[in-house]
């Protein structure tokens, strides 16, 4: 996600660097940014430093970010652009020297020639910055809100999605088990055309990152006086899928005509 929004930056005429310092090969192999080098190095090069990491490593990378500015005296203004909690980004905004805006990806990796730009949601004072910065593929939406009026946004919209995803596969899996697969696929495919065993394959694909979004949904639903055991019972869905065959591997594996939900149960993988 962090590479496909840095593409459609350096698309809008944008140098864009990133910090490849302890990532995998794999990261490094289908990074197209120029390597800075060290968060330090990252800091002090920039005037936008966008975090975009998975949920559960974001507290850690703003921390990074913070030690990073306190020990160079730069002061980039810093996006973050995560799937976490408003409580989390504000976290992360008190740790830092500086301004934050926040921000949220809602939708696929952002592609310049894309017709149907990816949404990222932004808020807090300085918003209107970053939203004047031409990306295309993107498209900025300033909330009229503080910081962690983004994140709110992307919790709730993130409920949505991710939470039908983890529905439709206990409820395929639960059809294949009593060989009513067809007919269930059928029926709800009148309401949800595009449900099958393709996108619940990809979605057991980043279960591992989507276990601690549902976290981040559940404190949010929490601080808002609800239950959160909805989006508990969802995190124990990806928990799960993350140990099956289908979790062990990448999106792009996922054959277009998958027609078996054997991949999906739970312990396939490890």
């Amino acid at each position: 996600m962090g590479t496909a929004l840095g593409g459609c930056l350096a698309a809008g005429g944008h140098r864009v660097l990133t910090s490849l310092a302890g990532r995998s090969a794999a990261t490094v192999a289908r990074t197209t940014l120029e390597d800075a080098g060290t968060v330090a190095d990252l800091v002090r090069a920039v005037d936008v430093l966008m975090l975009v990491v998975p949920p559960g490593a974001a507290r850690d990378a703003g921390r990074d970010v913070a030690a990073a500015c306190d020990a160079t005296g730069a002061r980039p203004l810093v996006v973050e652009l995560d799937a976490v909690a408003p409580t989390t980004v504000t976290a992360i905004a008190a740790d830092l020297p500086g301004d934050l805006v926040d921000g949220a990806i809602s939708g696929p990796p952002p592609r310049p020639e894309s017709g149907a730009p990816t949404r990222v949601f932004l808020s807090g004072p300085r918003a209107a910055e970053v939203a004047a910065l031409t990306a295309p593929g993107v498209r900025w939406i300033e909330l009229d809100g503080p910081v962690g009026a983004a994140s709110a946004a992307k919790m709730c919209t993130a409920s949505v999605r991710k939470g039908f995803q983890a529905l439709l596969v206990q409820a395929l899996v639960t059809a294949d088990e009593h060989g009513v697969l067809p007919a269930v696929l059928e029926d709800v495919r009148l309401d949800f055309p595009d449900a099958g065993i393709v996108p619940a394959a990809v979605a057991a694909t980043k279960a591992w990152r989507f276990v601690d979004e549902m976290t981040e949904i559940a404190t949010t639903q929490a601080a808002a006086g609800l239950t959160p055991a909805l989006a508990d019972g969802l995190a124990a869905v990806y928990r799960d899928l993350a140990t099956s065959a289908w979790g062990a591997r990448q999106p792009g594996e996922v054959p277009a005509h998958l027609d078996d939900t054997t991949g999906l149960r739970p312990g396939d993988g490890t």
